[in-house]
């Protein structure tokens, strides 16, 4: 029975090693804000962190996630219920529209200002390639992670 670390908490799981890290957080942990987009790591919408690493976790086995700390979106919350800097800027620039690929979209960022805490249009086109919005909200993607590296710095 794997143990993992998720959100500062650890966590007893009745999983097989091989289970997808995204299924035993969403079926096995009720920890639905992980989405499910297209299962083979190219949509970014199952990005969580792997020790501050933005990772997809629909291919991530949780046995390889033992001993590290994960991060989930339920996570980025500060301990008196704050928002993140980037869910503030996300909210401020409206940046979901359907908002399937919001939480991903989000954890990505957030991992990009923490290794780059003033980062340019082509660093963060760059970054964020990897995660796909279906409604095309690059524009304010890109707006919003400007805006939650001013709030940063």
């Amino acid at each position: 029975m794997p143990t993992l670390t998720i959100n500062g908490q650890e966590h007893a799981l009745d999983a097989p090693d091989n289970m997808p890290l995204l299924w035993a957080l969403r079926d096995v942990l009720g920890m639905t804000g992980t989405r499910f987009g297209c299962g083979q790591a190219q949509c970014g919408a199952c990005t969580v962190h792997l020790n501050g690493r933005a990772i997809r976790s629909c291919v991530t086995p949780v046995v390889a996630a033992v001993g590290h700390q994960i991060t989930t979106i339920e996570g980025l919350n500060g301990p008196d219920g704050s928002l993140h800097p980037v869910q503030e800027a996300w909210i401020e620039h409206a940046v979901p529209q359907c908002g399937f690929c919001q939480a991903g979209q989000i954890m990505s960022a957030v991992a990009l200002l923490a290794h780059n805490p003033s980062p340019t249009d082509a660093q963060i086109n760059a970054s964020m390639a990897g995660n796909i919005c279906r409604c095309g909200t690059y524009t304010r993607i890109r707006a919003a992670i400007h805006a939650a590296a001013e709030k940063k710095a």
